[in-house]
């Protein structure tokens, strides 16, 4: 059985996973995956041609949107499970949506169009036959109808879709949701499944999910915040403590919120891990006391890392790599991650994982004290505004590097920390992602009380990132371009490709990224993005530093 996909930067001899995919996930589940995504685009010209006759159905809105967050890079490798939801959860939106749109029509008067390609689909009861029905699907079938340009084009608007899913679902566990987002999502499905895109029409599209991403992840900063306060300047402590512990890693705060009112009392000491660690500087989260620290580094390293935690582990979202044996029985999964083999927890129903963590040793001694600082997002850093700007107009602060993004295990990440560890003394560095785990327990020191390195937080927390600049361009009458601001980006995975496509919707200019460009993004596409944003592929950390600062 083959498959194809080339959605994430490690993919394959740089142009796409063929028979295993890097990431862990086999052929099957890639069928699975490519059959979600088309059925996806069925409901979405159902659920688009409905709101233009005034109905809609937030149902099949989120359904659209799990979808696609399913299919992002590490969330999901259960075949066996998507066998399920195809027939289930996605068929009943696919009925429902169809419905809707019916009799919609049918109340206005109008005609009941009958829709081809993907909303016509109607999937097989089995997997092999739903593999079977994923061929003529597939992104290599697209290529030959349409040729690597239009396809790359599609593709780059699916993977932003699905980055800015993951983040609207994040914003849902705390009730909050967009009506322009679901419609925008619709529409974009919607033209997806036309037979004969248009590669402008497709630009488009992909540049207004930037601005969908802008207003999705500006939302899941009010849920954060309302819910939990604002981020604040924190020490974490990254060695660990005696006693029983639990591991949390992912993204989702509300999960990890669930899981301390639930331990809280119990004696177990619970600790983040990857794009977990921004927890520690949210005044509702770090009141918990047994909150203790955070473990280990970013996604990649998750193997060793999760062998030698000495208790359970619960996944909240896209991170997940195929498990040891050796902790295979005490990771759990939670949302809509999944693996095969490893148990599955509803959200909020964790006591499987406080009893694993309770059978397990637990740390046996508490390690020599070593803290790192989080909690720079936009509440905190404009709070001290005038010291920026006075540092710069003094000439105390000569340039801002923002180095983060996604982190990964392919060859020629050492940029970043070499980057990092080259910039100037008179430099402050922006950081977010897990792509500062390459860098940040370095000391970097700090300039007028303000230290050198700045951690914003999550990848979503590239919003707080865009609103310092804004802010900061504002002070000095300038836009952000005009700032002695650069931007040096890493990407994984298809949520680093939505805030890709936010910056640029924003017109921000000279974006470096790396380690390598997206096999999807077509020489010809590349040429438009580089005539018009002037976006460069990374070269060397000296060779960039000096064309940055001279």
């Amino acid at each position: 059985m083959s498959m194809f996909c080339y959605q994430c930067e490690q993919t394959a001899k740089g142009t796409g996973c063929t028979s295993f995919g890097v990431c862990g996930k086999d052929p099957e589940t890639a069928s699975m995956q490519d059959v979600v995504l088309y059925m996806a685009k069925g409901i979405g010209q159902y659920a688009h041609a409905a709101r233009a006759l005034g109905a809609s159905d937030i149902t099949v809105d989120r359904e659209i949107v799990n979808a696609l967050f399913l299919t992002v890079t590490n969330v999901n490798f259960d075949a066996p499970w998507f066998v399920k939801y195809i027939n289930g959860e996605l068929m009943n939106a696919m009925h429902r949506a169809k419905e809707m749109y019916t009799s919609a029509a049918t109340k206005k008067g109008h005609s009941v169009k009958t829709f081809n390609g993907p909303a016509a689909f109607v999937p097989a009861k089995d997997g092999p036959g739903i593999v079977r029905q994923s061929w003529d699907i597939s992104i290599e079938s697209r290529k030959q109808t349409l040729g690597e340009d239009a396809t790359g084009l599609q593709e780059l608007l699916t993977y932003g879709l699905k980055g800015v899913a993951a983040y609207a679902k994040h914003a849902s566990a705390f009730n909050l949701e967009s009506e322009e987002f679901y419609a925008y999502c619709a529409e974009a499905m919607d033209y997806l499944a036309n037979p004969a895109p248009e590669a402008n029409t497709l630009l488009g599209l992909s540049l207004r999910c930037g601005d969908a991403n802008l207003k999705i992840m500006e939302l899941l900063d009010k849920a954060h915040n309302d819910h939990l306060g604002h981020p604040e300047p924190t020490q974490v402590r990254v060695t660990p403590i005696s006693g029983k512990a639990i591991l949390v890693s992912g993204h989702d705060l509300h999960d990890l919120e669930k899981l301390l009112k639930m331990t809280e009392g119990n004696g177990i000491n619970v600790y983040t891990h990857g794009e977990m660690l921004p927890a520690h500087s949210y005044p509702a989260l770090k009141k918990y006391k047994h909150l203790v620290g955070n473990y280990g580094g970013a996604w990649q390293d998750q193997a060793k890392e999760f062998d030698q935690f000495p208790g359970s582990i619960l996944m909240t979202t896209n991170c997940i790599q195929r498990p040891l044996e050796s902790y295979k029985a005490r990771i759990f999964t939670t949302g809509l991650v999944g693996w095969p083999g490893v148990t599955h927890v509803p959200n909020g129903e964790y006591q499987p994982v406080i009893d694993a963590a309770l059978a397990a040793p637990g740390f046996a001694k508490t390690e020599p004290e070593h803290f790192i600082t989080v909690g720079f997002g936009h509440h905190a850093v404009l709070g001290v505004a005038d010291k920026v700007i006075e540092g710069v107009k003094t000439g105390a602060i000569r340039h801002f590097f923002l180095i983060g993004g996604c982190d990964g295990a392919k060859t020629g990440r050492d940029y970043y920390t070499q980057l990092a560890q080259s910039v100037p003394q008179d430099c402050v560095i922006l950081t977010l992602a897990c792509g500062k785990y390459r860098f940040n327990k370095m000391d970097f020191g700090t300039i007028g009380g303000i230290p050198r390195l700045l951690d914003v937080g999550q990848c979503n927390d590239a919003y707080s990132a865009i609103k310092i600049a804004v802010a900061l361009a504002g002070a000095f009458n300038t836009d952000v371009n005009g700032l002695p601001l650069s931007m040096i980006l890493s990407w994984y995975e298809q949520k680093a490709v939505a805030i890709l496509l936010t910056l640029l919707n924003l017109g921000v200019r000279n974006i470096r990224i790396g380690p390598s460009l997206p096999a999807f993004i077509t020489p010809a596409a590349l040429n438009i993005l580089v005539e018009k944003f002037a976006l460069k592929p990374i070269s060397s950390a000296e060779a960039d530093l000096k064309a940055i600062l001279g």
